[in-house]
Order: C-alpha cells, then structure tokens, then sequence
C-alpha cells in the first residue's frame, strides 16, 4: 500500500509541475509558457489544465480534485493510456460528456 501511495504522489507531483502557473511565453496551442519550465501561466494558481476527449478539450480543474477517487482513476487511465513524459499536459481518456458529468458532482 506505501507503495502505491509513494507511486502515486509521485504521479501527482509530476503533473503539479507541469501544470503550474508560471508562464510567459504563448506556444502553438495558444497557452503561456515560462521557456525555461514550460509550465503554463494561463492557469490560475491552485488549478490544472486536462485535454478531455477526441477533440481534447481544455478544462482547468482545481487542486483539490485530486482527493476524489474518481479523479484519481481517471488520472490512472491517463497514464495508462498515454503516459505524463510530453508536452501536452493531462490528457484524459473518455468522453466529454462523461467527464462534465463526473465533475458536475464534485462542485
């Protein structure tokens, strides 16, 4: 258990620091970047940008989302899928309509 614990906070810290708030240069996608972090600026402190979806939506989803379980499964399926070694952020693999519904709960 202390194991997965440990593997899972490392998940968590490594897409906090992706997905921080610092930024100043805008790229292709039309997000700010701090060049030497890559770390977002368009995002406010304490939340996080995921891609939702074929059509990868942005959402930006605070911090505390991060305790629900079902959030955390679904930050599972993201690395299962596709893993969190690239530039695009949190990508989410379901569907839209799920997702705005799983959230809906949580607010």
């Amino acid at each position: 258990m202390a194991i997965k614990r440990s593997s899972q906070a490392a998940s968590i810290k490594q897409i906090l620091k992706r997905c921080s708030s610092l930024g100043k240069k805008k790229n292709v996608a039309g997000c700010y970047y701090k060049e030497e972090y890559d770390l977002p600026q368009d995002v406010p402190k304490g939340h996080f940008p995921v891609y939702v979806g074929p059509n990868r939506s942005r959402y930006i989803v605070p911090i505390s989302w991060l305790e629900h379980s079902e959030f955390q499964t679904l930050l599972r399926l993201a690395e299962e899928e596709y893993g969190f070694d690239h530039n695009m952020g949190v990508i989410i693999p379901c569907d839209e309509v799920f997702f705005r519904s799983l959230i809906s709960m949580f607010r």
